[in-house]
């Protein structure tokens, strides 16, 4: 009797350990939403603090920091040939932390700084010619670690610093090639992340003051107001965000379908989680970490047919020069 109680013991004990293990397996299988992919390294030299901007299927990544000098060459990406092409050098002075978007086809390059010289100029880039202009220098300070997007080919360009943290925000004309100031961001904040959905800018994460910034804001060009969207820290009393680490400074953003991206950057320590915007329901659900080594002034961008990419970067003592692909709806995959 006693060896039969002692084998149902073990034999209850090896079933939960089992069913817990299952559960486990089953519950990180589950959370474990998106696949990165790696795909054609950069051409260029590794870098980081890069700008980036998208031309219908086509990618241009260029100037930058190679951890001893600032850099000023450029590059085409081809999503769909996953192939590189070395395409004419930024004109302006080499520098890093600068600002780019694309607006009627063409590309713009501006501010950043080299080490000791902040910068406004503002420089065109059409892919036709292969050539780069220069436009009308930015509406404000000269600046670096300043976030920028574009709505209807409109360009916008704002936050910053320039010795202080700034606030300001402009819209770009092209048409006029004329810079017009908008209604201010709602906090001071540098080395945030901005993104576009649904012709609405967004931004959010960043510093200031040495405190990471928790605010979220929307954009509407239609009526010049921002609006507060929710936190992203745990604030609230609710439980939707009790698991936020949203916040950081010198992330990277994309869009893919109806949902934004953020993820990397640093917060006391570099990150890899990925983290899911839903305009729709104004939350943020984690997805697959990104897989590549943890970094931060990375360069990301979306492709016309919606393909979300992330380039570059930096960390403590490496720059770096892979590119990866993230599927959200795709399952992980820890062999590709």
């Amino acid at each position: 009797m006693k060896i039969l109680v002692k084998y149902l013991f073990f034999g209850l004990i090896s079933f939960s350990l089992i069913s817990t293990v299952s559960m486990c397996k089953k519950d990180k299988e589950e959370e474990l939403i998106g696949n990165w992919l790696e795909r054609s390294d950069f051409y260029g030299d590794s870098r980081g603090d890069a700008v980036s901007f998208s031309i219908g299927n086509n990618a241009f990544v260029g100037t930058g920091y190679d951890g001893e000098d600032r850099i000023s060459d450029f590059f085409k990406y081809d999503v769909e040939q996953n192939n590189w092409t070395q395409i004419a050098d930024f004109p302006g002075e080499p520098r890093q932390g600068a600002v780019a978007f694309s607006a009627d086809d063409k590309g713009y390059v501006g501010t950043g700084y080299d080490g000791l010289v902040k910068y406004n100029d503002f420089w065109k880039y059409d892919p036709v010619s292969n050539i780069w202009e220069q436009v009308a220098d930015f509406g404000g300070e000269a600046r670096y670690g300043a976030v920028a997007f574009s709505i209807n080919n409109v360009g916008y360009v704002g936050t910053g610093y320039s010795g202080n943290a700034l606030m300001d925000f402009w819209a770009y004309d092209p048409a006029g090639d004329t810079w017009e100031q908008k209604s201010n961001f709602q906090s001071k904040v540098y080395e945030a992340v901005a993104f576009t959905l649904n012709n609405k800018g967004y931004v959010c994460t960043g510093w200031n003051n040495g405190v990471y910034s928790k605010d979220f804001y929307r954009y509407d060009p239609a009526t010049n107001v921002w609006t507060a969207m929710r936190k992203t820290a745990n604030v609230s009393e609710e439980s939707f965000d009790d698991n936020y680490t949203i916040s950081r400074k010198k992330g990277a953003a994309f869009v893919i379908g109806s949902k934004a991206y953020v993820t990397l950057g640093d917060m006391g320590n570099l990150k890899k989680d990925v983290w899911e915007y839903d305009p729709g329901t104004d939350l943020w659900t984690t997805r697959t970490n990104f897989e590549g080594a943890t970094r931060t002034d990375a360069a990301a961008f979306t492709t016309q047919n919606g393909r979300g990419f992330v380039t570059t970067g930096l960390s403590s003592s490496l720059t770096f020069d892979d590119i990866w692909e993230f599927k959200p709806n795709d399952p992980y995959n820890e062999e590709d």
